[in-house]
């Protein structure tokens, strides 16, 4: 597997006029970059992906995975990256068994076999993952330290205010790892991505998360395998149907020393 060496900037500098009650001032900000990743498997155009350009193995693992490319490390048999040309190529074992044609399409799945149906994307029907119940509980203080670690964590964050981070905590080791994108759905991927390449394990994980939890971030924190995932800003109603449907519990609001649980609130207890 080859990896990136071409020097990527993740901030650039850019001049502005900051107006505020004492008037105005002429600055220097740092602001994020942006950069477009097309990814192809087996010689198949799959996707093109606007993101911060770091970690981009990770993001193209992660994002493979999550959409059902690969189910395993061991079915990427190589993965080539020209970060200058923002081209990646991977090779999987035999057949990708991706389909284009329902890529973007919309798929209503039964979850779990319950009553209740579901909008998911036809990958995502056959990706998402019902969590198990591992024993492990959290305490209130340890989401609490889990957003506060990713929050000191973030330093591409406080210097622009223009990613989304993602992290994996456990309750021994608190925030083992991090990762930070412009798109808050590849901040995830990217997660994902080092997960299976270092073969980390999930169980008694949780996922601390600094964006909105939707639909689809519900869906790749069920992909990735874990039991909770608390996010600093708002629930969407599908995102909590989905989390009550799939087992794991969705956290919101989880800011300072406060935060709502608004489904499975077994897996914190004081």
């Amino acid at each position: 597997m080859q990896e990136t060496v071409y020097p990527l900037p993740i901030t650039a500098n850019r001049r502005a006029v900051r107006y505020s009650a004492n008037g105005q001032q002429r600055i220097d900000d740092v602001v994020a970059t942006e950069y477009a990743l097309t990814i192809y498997v087996n010689n198949d155009e799959m996707a093109t992906i606007v993101c911060t350009p770091s970690d981009l193995e990770d993001l193209v693992v992660g994002f493979l995975a999550s959409e059902g490319v690969i189910r395993d490390i061991a079915q990427l048999e190589d993965l080539s990256i020209v970060a200058s040309r923002g081209v990646a190529r991977a090779r999987i074992t035999g057949h990708h068994n991706f389909n284009q044609s329902f890529y973007n399409k919309r798929y209503i799945a039964s979850c779990c076999g319950k009553s209740r149906q579901s909008f998911y994307f036809y990958n995502d029907a056959h990706t998402a993952k019902t969590a198990e119940d591992d024993g492990v509980r959290f305490h209130p203080t340890e989401i609490i330290e889990f957003m506060e670690q990713l929050e000191n964590a973030s330093t591409t964050f406080r210097e622009t205010g223009g990613v989304h981070s993602a992290g994996i905590c456990s309750q021994n080791d608190g925030l083992m790892e991090y990762k930070s994108d412009i798109g808050r759905h590849n901040a995830l991927d990217k997660l994902y991505g080092s997960m299976l390449r270092h073969q980390s394990t999930r169980l008694g994980s949780a996922i601390a998360f600094t964006g909105r939890l939707s639909s689809e971030v519900l869906l790749k924190a069920a992909k990735i395998g874990v039991g909770l995932i608390a996010a600093k800003s708002a629930p969407t109603a599908l995102a909590l149907d989905m989390a009550n449907e799939l087992n794991i519990t969705a956290i919101g609001f989880a800011r300072q020393d406060e935060f709502s649980v608004y489904t499975h609130p077994w897996r914190v207890t004081p």
